[in-house]
């Protein structure tokens, strides 16, 4: 990360609070309880910006500058939250097509993901505060500019968002190596929510008891999984197929 892409120093990040940048995540220095550090959480108010407790030593690598404790990065985009996109799209007469990245962390496969879904007409892609990917100038360049062509979501949880789409009538599916049906059989109609895991971790438990229904697509090879964002594309295709006819 570059030192202009950072914003070090606690006066320094909450005077860039009060002006309303877009913050990606915060690292804070653990066992910080100054005076200070009780005005930036004030500062954050109930922005929903990650906050992450570490060792002085990775701050120190981060940058050589003066960063009594904090470093902030810059967000690339302007996140969305579900509570805005959903309403908007169901107001315009249109059933929502989203897609939800659970546990995924890979820049690379972020993009990739991205790019289909600009090129597919996906509504809006879901991203989480912990364990997840987020919108960097490397992923917006990986996605070929797709990122900032397509609302970006970032809520608190898996389960807060599932459980939000489930109360806006939006149906969840979710793709899993441990779904009996196959991806083609799949009912992608109406308001969706395409559900993708990690490669090695695959979907979480919420996802796993929570979605409408798990497919999986079908290996005829010795090797075990498609990457993520293959994967991605076999399914969003499918669902495009579905939802034209």
């Amino acid at each position: 990360m570059k030192d202009n892409e950072m914003i070090f120093g606690i006066r320094a990040v909450i005077e860039a609070l009060e002006a309303g940048e877009e913050i990606d995540k915060i690292f804070l220095k653990r066992e910080s309880n100054s005076a200070l550090m009780n005005e930036l959480t004030t500062a954050l108010g109930t922005r929903r910006v990650p906050i992450r407790r570490v060792p002085v030593e990775k701050l120190n690598r981060l940058t050589r500058k003066n960063h009594q404790g904090v470093i902030a990065y810059k967000a690339a985009t302007t996140y969305y939250h579900l509570d805005q996109v959903i309403p908007a799209l169901y107001e315009a007469g249109r059933d929502p097509f989203i897609v939800i990245l659970d546990g995924i962390t890979d820049v690379r496969n972020f993009g990739a993901i991205a790019r289909t879904c600009e090129c597919t007409g996906v509504d809006a892609i879901v991203v989480f505060e912990q364990n997840s990917v987020s919108v960097t100038g490397d992923a917006i360049k990986t996605s070929a500019g797709a990122l900032s062509r397509i609302a970006v979501c970032r809520e608190r949880s898996i389960e807060g968002a599932i459980g939000y789409l489930k109360d806006s009538g939006v149906r969840l599916v979710g793709a899993t190596e441990k779904a009996s049906g196959l991806h083609y059989d799949g009912n992608y109609k109406g308001p969706l929510a395409l559900v993708l895991g990690a490669e090695d971790t695959g979907l979480s438990p919420a996802s796993l008891t929570k979605c409408d229904e798990l497919v999986r697509i079908p290996l005829f090879g010795d090797i075990g999984s498609l990457n993520v964002s293959v994967a991605a594309g076999v399914l969003i295709y499918e669902a495009i197929k579905q939802r034209r006819d």
